[in-house]
């Protein structure tokens, strides 16, 4: 089931372009889905803060196709920067299951990490709505001004941190 996930870097900034892109010139039984993920934060404009959406990995975008070797090819006809994740440009691999299954309980179905709530309780985080719920463990940072957290995310093999919404109700 997640093992189809593939990751294509984009220039930064051009992620929703490209992906239209991708949606039109890459055949459709070749790119099953191609998808942002994104995540709503709180964001103070004119004294008010508003809820705000935006691309939680910037500069990628994810997709799914069970024929990579036809979807590399594709990537050609799209005219601007993509490149297919993988070993050095040898070889390319997937997603790994266990990092796609995260991404998907952290999110939506639309792919969207939702605002989160919670308190701090001495030093310890305790996480009462939203998905970062049961997470507290992945949490590195809380900038409470800002009302981000930053979560430890796998993705290829690697640690990334990326900003998510986090309101601090209470600190005791």
């Amino acid at each position: 089931m997640f093992d189809n996930w593939y990751v294509v870097q984009v220039r930064t900034g051009k992620e929703e372009e490209i992906a239209k892109k991708l949606q039109f010139h890459i055949d459709h039984d070749i790119l099953l889905e191609c998808f942002i993920p994104h995540c709503v934060r709180k964001k103070k404009f004119r004294g008010q803060w508003q809820l705000v959406e935006e691309v939680l990995f910037r500069g990628y975008i994810f997709v799914i196709t069970d024929k990579i070797d036809d979807l590399y090819t594709q990537l050609k006809k799209v005219p601007d920067l993509t490149k297919l994740l993988g070993n050095d440009g040898e070889e390319i691999f997937p997603v790994y299951p266990q990092e796609a299954l995260f991404l998907s309980r952290f999110s939506t179905e639309n792919h969207i990490v939702d605002f989160s709530k919670g308190y701090i309780n001495g030093d310890a985080i305790s996480i009462i709505e939203g998905p970062l719920m049961g997470l507290e463990g992945h949490i590195t940072k809380i900038d409470r001004h800002k009302r981000v957290a930053y979560v430890d995310v796998n993705l290829l093999g690697r640690v990334s941190t990326v900003q998510v919404g986090l309101e601090i109700i209470s600190k005791d």
